[in-house]
C-alpha cells in the first residue's frame, strides 16, 4: 500500500492535479476571508467561490498530461475534451442553478411571512463567474508547469 503512495508522489500528472486543487481551496479560502471579514471553514471544501477549483484541478490535469505524454497524445485529447466540460459546468450551469437557488429562496422568505411555509435554504454558491474560471486555469497551469520542471529536475 505505501509503493502506492509512493507511485502516486511521484507522478507529475497527479501530482499536478492534486496540488492545483488543493491550493485553489485554500486560496478560495483566504478570498472568502478578505471579502466577508472571517474564517469560514466551508470553502475549504465548498464549491463556488475565487478561483475555481474544479477548473483547476482539469487544467492542472490536462497541462500536465501536455507537458508529459505530448500535444498530440490521445490522453491530452481526453484530457482537454474533459477539461472545456467541466469549465463549461462550472460557469454556466451552475452558476445558474445558483442564480436559481437565490431566487427559490427569496420567494421563500416572502411566502413565510404571508404563509406556513417550512423553513428551506438551497445552496447559492454552486457555480463561477468567468473570472473565477479563468484563475482556477491559470493556477492549474502554473501548478502543472512548475511541478513539471521540478520532477525533470529530480
Amino acid at each position: 500500500m505505501a509503493n502506492v503512495f509512493v507511485a502516486l508522489g511521484q507522478n507529475v500528472v497527479f501530482m499536478s492535479a492534486v496540488t492545483a486543487w488543493f491550493l485553489a481551496q485554500v486560496l478560495k479560502t483566504l478570498t472568502s476571508y478578505w471579502k466577508h471579514g472571517e474564517f469560514n471553514a466551508e470553502r475549504l471544501v465548498g464549491a463556488g467561490g475565487m478561483p475555481s477549483s474544479h477548473t483547476a484541478l482539469v487544467v492542472g490535469l490536462a497541462s500536465a498530461v501536455g507537458l508529459h505524454e505530448g500535444l498530440q497524445s490521445s490522453l491530452f485529447g481526453i484530457a482537454v475534451i474533459l477539461a472545456g466540460i467541466v469549465m463549461y459546468d462550472a460557469a454556466g450551469v451552475r452558476q445558474a442553478a445558483g442564480k436559481q437557488a437565490k431566487v427559490i429562496n427569496k420567494l421563500v422568505r416572502q411566502l413565510r411571512v404571508e404563509h406556513t411555509i417550512n423553513d428551506i435554504r438551497l445552496k447559492e454558491l454552486l457555480g463561477h463567474t468567468p473570472l473565477e474560471v479563468m484563475a482556477g486555469a491559470l493556477l492549474g497551469f502554473a501548478v502543472a508547469y512548475g511541478l513539471n520542471k521540478l520532477m525533470l529536475l529530480s
